[in-house]
């Protein structure tokens, strides 16, 4: 089986931090979040991955080197999720891909949606979830029927988990930026049909904003969603932090970096602390992602 991430993105709604490290890098309990996601799929059975990469390329290249079954595509231009999906066509097997985003983080099942794909027999299957942040796409009875709506009672939200037939991606313009639902536009105006499974049953958190990714730590260290088994044992308290004393004050829930070292009298709670991080002694850190 097969599968791409898109993973080219700027991450703006994370600057200044995505001006440190590509956002599919971000470390999730202290593990960049792309290397988990590539874990995941393998042991789901995909053993072809296609990984495009453009901002800060260079560390997602180093981050994936020698791991075997996964391609790299870099894109010198920007070519968002269609453009990049077309560019790598020539990369695909004649079979369906799986495509999903570098940046969520979920408990849906990679081959039970493979698996409806196929049995729907569908040229595109999107996996959809009641999402009221996000809801925008017109779903009818397992069939999606249009883009851009309001919120109503037929409104649901694309969890950016996907499965296609690589041929409808041969009618993209190669080379140009485009967003892949503009093609999916297009072949609901053609008449052809695009499958939606709900998944809404299935915890999903976007990692788009700082308040995003610290409350995901939150989520994950306090139990209130499922661990990834790529990530080993459950963490054994809410304080992930391998030199925590009697001096430090951590409150509530704490991520820190395995090679940071934490002044004496320093105070933190809800905060992530990357590799690298310098903290002021007897400073308080609270809600702050500290790199």
């Amino acid at each position: 089986m097969q599968a791409m991430i898109l993973a080219a993105g700027f991450g703006t709604r994370l600057l200044p931090f995505t001006k440190l490290r590509p956002k599919p890098l971000f470390p999730l309990l202290n593990e960049p979040l792309l290397l988990l996601v590539i874990k995941r799929l393998q042991r789901s059975g995909f053993d072809h991955i296609i990984v495009n990469c453009h901002h800060l390329k260079e560390q997602i290249v180093t981050a994936l080197d020698g791991i075997d079954g996964v391609v790299i595509q870099e894109e010198d231009v920007i070519l968002g999720t269609g453009g990049g999906l077309r560019k790598a066509l020539a990369a695909m097997r004649d079979e369906p891909l799986l495509v999903t985003n570098a940046d969520i983080y979920h408990s849906v099942n990679y081959l039970e949606l493979d698996q409806f794909h196929q049995q729907a027999e569908s040229i595109v299957t999107m996996a959809m979830h009641d999402y009221p942040r996000f809801n925008s796409v017109l779903v009818k009875d397992g069939v999606v029927t249009g883009f851009g709506a309001e919120n109503g009672p037929d409104v649901m939200a694309f969890t950016g988990l996907h499965v296609v037939e690589p041929q409808i991606l041969a009618d993209i313009p190669e080379g140009k930026e485009s967003c892949i639902i503009e093609r999916y536009r297009q072949l609901l105006a053609s008449g052809k049909t695009i499958r939606a499974k709900d998944v809404s049953g299935c915890s999903w958190t976007d990692m788009g904003t700082v308040t995003d990714y610290l409350a995901l730590h939150g989520a994950l260290l306090q139990g209130e969603i499922p661990l990834w088994e790529e990530f080993g044992k459950q963490p054994e308290h809410s304080c992930l932090c391998k030199q925590k004393s009697d001096k430090h004050q951590l409150h509530d829930w704490v991520c820190v970096g395995e090679d940071v070292i934490l002044p004496e009298t320093v105070s933190l709670e809800r905060s992530v602390v990357w590799d690298g991080a310098q903290l002021e002694n007897g400073r308080h850190y609270s809600d702050v992602l500290l790199a």
